[in-house]
């Protein structure tokens, strides 16, 4: 899809970090772009800052009512979506046993799937069907491009992450199905899989825990800048031939256990 200006997009966790930045170029090449996000207030600010091409959304992507009528607002308003960029998660960190020897309660794992892998599929499978209703827009006969966020936890991830990690390996398990299943209706989906990046949660910590995780990165030893995700975004968005793929935007770390 070379040219966005015009066309409808989805941001789950719009309202911060890599989906508010993503939100931003976005809209900024022309796109129609629609905050999802628990924290509304936070989607609402970001959707003022962006102006006229934004709108800000409360959604519960765990939730299958919160998140249909979510998606039903921003179709209303600025028609079906064409891009859907999911970046909406959570990430407490907690160990299988505490400390004590007992198990951790089983809400715990269950708000955190909930939230990271079911609410990925939730909003996609929403936003799919809406694009499998659109007319294509290449010769190829795209009709859509889903973006998905895992993390690099899908893969190495540290004692503590059990509930994350899995729940970011699932993210990763659904790209390739998904992909063969929506390659007949024009609708590509890739998944990117951050590394350490330096979103408001990571810059509020303590200036030496920054530097002690920038030299864990090979290289560049620095924090990932939420604009190299976007940047990221924008390509797989214009690469049409980007589809079933995961890529780690990492700086070729590899996560100790701890």
């Amino acid at each position: 899809m070379k040219n966005v200006s015009g066309q409808s997009a989805l941001i789950s966790g719009g309202g911060s970090g890599m989906g508010a930045e993503t939100a931003k170029v976005l809209a900024a090449a022309g796109a129609k772009v629609a905050l999802l996000d628990m924290n509304e207030e936070a989607a609402q600010k970001v959707a003022d800052e962006i102006g006229a091409n934004a709108i800000a959304v409360q959604c519960d992507v765990s939730d299958g009512a919160s998140t249909e009528a979510a998606v039903a607002k921003a179709r209303e308003i600025n028609g079906a979506a064409r891009i859907l960029v999911n970046c909406a998660g959570i990430a407490p960190p907690k160990k299988v046993i505490d400390r004590e020897g007992n198990p951790v309660g089983l809400d715990f794992y269950a708000k955190v799937i909930g939230v990271n892998l079911i609410g990925i599929y939730n909003v996609m499978r929403l936003a799919a069907a809406d694009m499998a209703k659109l007319d294509p827009v290449t010769d190829a006969g795209e009709r859509g491009v889903v973006i998905n966020t895992a993390s690099i936890a899908a893969f190495d991830g540290q004692i503590g992450q059990t509930a994350y990690g899995s729940s970011k390996a699932g993210v990763v398990g659904l790209t390739l199905p998904s992909a063969r299943e929506f390659a007949p209706l024009g609708i590509r989906v890739m998944c990117v899989c951050p590394g350490i990046i330096g979103t408001p949660m990571l810059l509020g910590l303590p200036e030496n825990v920054q530097e002690a995780l920038a030299k864990m990165i090979p290289f560049p030893s620095r924090l990932g800048y939420p604009s190299e995700y976007s940047s990221l975004v924008m390509h797989i968005i214009e690469n049409e031939l980007l589809n079933g793929e995961v890529i780690r935007l990492d700086g070729a770390i590899r996560m100790a256990p701890k």
